[in-house]
């Protein structure tokens, strides 16, 4: 239950209230009394008014059966104190409370506006690269930290109002930054993987990192809300003997590290294009035979019609070769008439086969002497990676520059041709190299006009 109401009213016999400009936690104690000059530092008397400005909080509190209490008051607020707005000063005082009978509480103003800042200095600590223990480098650090309160519930509970001192209360902050940033500098390099020479460059991101460790313990130790954290400098003591010796070892690891990477690099260049090379010179090797093969087979064609002649020959003579036993077909040695005849038909569907033959070779050789003769074939020699390929036919280099093989600058050459040219540049080949470009779009029509609707004739 609170202890104040909204209600204004006047007639007031104190004010409670607070005009410090520079506080965090302020004690408001009567008629300006020192602490513990008097029993009745802590006396409220019966109509005074309560003034809190807007970021403040007053805080009451006060002794009852059931221990003590503490009630919260929010600015801005203007109230007065009476029985009405203190329903429990029953209570407190009895039921014979009057204007000259005060009831004892504490008021306590605190500052949850106002942003509080503290200056840090880390002086200079060892820290310690992992790969090289040996070497210790010193380092020292400075910044400021901004808090302010916002869980005052928080805060009342981490630390005691009596009494309180801003200046008490910075150091102990103080003490726990220098002890958090020194620890987080010192654990960077194993924890982090930030090397100990490349710490100042990486100011922001240590700064970064301590705010987000260090907001959680300050709200639960101290009460507070850590805004911001500024890490103004990490100083390195270059002069250190530490210092200059790791500086050494790892220039010399850098610069190791550079030539072995520089030479991987260099022979991975090497093994890929010596890659492309074999794959370039597998790829016309397998062309180069299914071209050979192609003549072949196109060979084997040709011939197969004279081979399937000699064939047939072979037949016909082993028949006229069997005709004439025929006639002595039955023994005896004497005339088989049946044989005879049957010799004299296979005779005649022999030749007859024989002349039907001898007209298709003649038709052929007539074709064979009236067909044109073949086409020259075009044979270029082609250049990839210093070394010779081909010959090549104009469909072969046609499909090389499709795989992208070769292109307009790749060197060629062919019998009659004085020297080495750029494929580009022959005339015979211009056309391989050629993008067809599509014509200009065709205009779009308009869109014609749409006709009036006739108006509808009136219903009679």
């Amino acid at each position: 239950m609170g202890l104040f109401s909204s209600k204004k009213e006047g007639g007031f016999m104190d004010v409670i209230r607070c005009d410090e400009d520079d506080y965090l936690v302020w004690k408001w104690r009567p008629n300006g009394q020192d602490l513990n000059s008097t029993k009745k530092e802590n006396s409220i008397r019966y109509g005074s008014r309560l003034h809190v400005k807007d970021g403040e909080l007053a805080v009451f509190v006060y002794k009852q059966d059931n221990g003590t209490q503490q009630d919260f008051i929010e600015g801005p607020y203007d109230g007065k104190i009476e029985t009405a707005n203190f329903p429990i000063l029953t209570s407190i005082v009895g039921l014979a409370f009057g204007g000259d009978s005060p009831f004892q509480a504490e008021v306590y103003f605190i500052n949850l506006q106002g942003n509080n800042q503290v200056r840090f200095g880390v002086p200079f600590f060892d820290v310690f690269d992992p790969r090289f223990l040996d070497f210790a480098v010193p380092m020292a650090a400075r910044g400021t930290l901004t808090f302010n309160i916002t869980d005052y519930r928080g805060f009342i509970k981490q630390n005691r109002l009596v009494n309180f001192d801003k200046d008490d209360f910075s150091l102990q902050i103080q003490d726990a930054v220098r002890r958090y940033v020194k620890g987080f500098i010192s654990n960077a390099p194993s924890d982090y993987g930030i090397p100990v020479l490349q710490i100042e460059r990486r100011i922001l991101d240590i700064n970064t990192m301590i705010h987000q460790n260090l907001a959680p313990i300050f709200a639960n130790d101290f009460g507070v809300n850590l805004k911001r954290l500024d890490l103004s400098a990490i100083e390195v003591d270059k002069e250190s003997e530490g210092y200059i010796e790791l500086r050494s070892v790892t220039a010399d690891i850098q610069a190791a590290t550079t030539t072995a990477q520089a030479e991987i690099n260099i022979k991975n260049m090497a093994d890929m294009q010596q890659i492309n090379a074999d794959n370039m010179a597998e790829s016309l090797r397998v062309q180069r035979e299914e071209m050979q093969r192609a003549q072949r087979l196109q060979t084997e064609t040709n011939f197969i019609g004279a081979h399937a002649l000699d064939q047939q020959a072979d037949v016909l003579k082993t028949a006229a070769g069997n005709l004439g036993s025929m006639s002595s077909m039955g023994g005896g040695g004497g005339m088989n008439p049946a044989g005879m005849m049957t010799g004299m038909m296979l005779g005649g569907a022999m030749g007859g086969q024989m002349m039907n033959m001898m007209n298709q070779m003649g038709g052929q050789m007539q074709q064979s002497m009236a067909a044109p003769p073949p086409l020259p074939t075009v044979a270029y020699f082609v250049a990839v990676n210093g070394q010779q390929s081909g010959p090549f036919n104009m469909q072969q280099l046609q499909q090389l520059v499709q795989q992208g093989q070769i292109n307009a600058q790749t060197m060629v050459w062919k019998q009659g041709m004085a020297a080495w040219a750029a494929a580009g540049s022959v005339d015979e080949l211009a056309q391989l190299f050629m993008v067809a470009t599509p014509p200009p779009m065709p205009p779009t029509p308009p869109t014609p006009p749409t006709p009036p609707v006739p108006p509808v004739p009136p219903t009679l």
